[in-house]
């Protein structure tokens, strides 16, 4: 029968604690599709409150339940040990439940920008506040057209 070390333990810990990569490279490359120059002709600051919740709770509840098991799997003997490796699987899938979910508010600074571009278009562009570009009106802008996006900021 097998009967787990603290290497294995502290194996499986490891993976349920793992950080997650968010698959985004600073150093990533994106095509330009076009850049147009404009005047803004108003702004607007927006606070979005956006629930965030955890994606990973099933792993956590699996995971809690596989650690109390094998720590339950360590008491009694026979019958004993397979009734001790159920309730601590039991109670390590409730701890993990309960204490691995996390949801969060997080309230996100948005500005909201209404452009008249050089080419005769007005376009209302909302993207992320930055404290280092304050837009006002009347501002010069660039507005750079990615793939699928938008970003605008001060034309020097």
């Amino acid at each position: 029968m097998w009967k787990p070390s603290l290497a294995s333990f502290m194996l499986i810990c490891a993976f349920f604690i793992a950080p997650v990569h968010s698959g985004y490279d600073r150093d990533q490359a994106v095509p330009v599709e076009k850049v147009l120059y404009g005047d803004i002709s108003s702004v607007r600051n927006i606070t979005e409150t956006q629930l965030i919740e955890d994606r990973n709770q099933g792993w956590k509840t699996f995971g809690g339940a596989l650690v109390g098991g094998v720590i339950g799997h360590q008491f009694g003997s026979g019958s004993g040990q397979d009734i001790a490796t159920v309730l601590g699987a039991l109670l390590g899938a409730g701890v993990g439940n309960r204490y691995g979910s996390s949801t969060q508010v997080q309230a996100l600074t948005l500005v909201e920008l209404m452009i008249n571009q050089e080419d005769g278009s007005q376009v209302m562009v909302i993207q992320d506040y930055d404290p280092g570009m304050v837009f006002t009106a009347g501002d010069r802008v660039r507005v750079v057209y990615l793939q699928g996006s938008v970003r605008v900021d001060i034309a020097r």
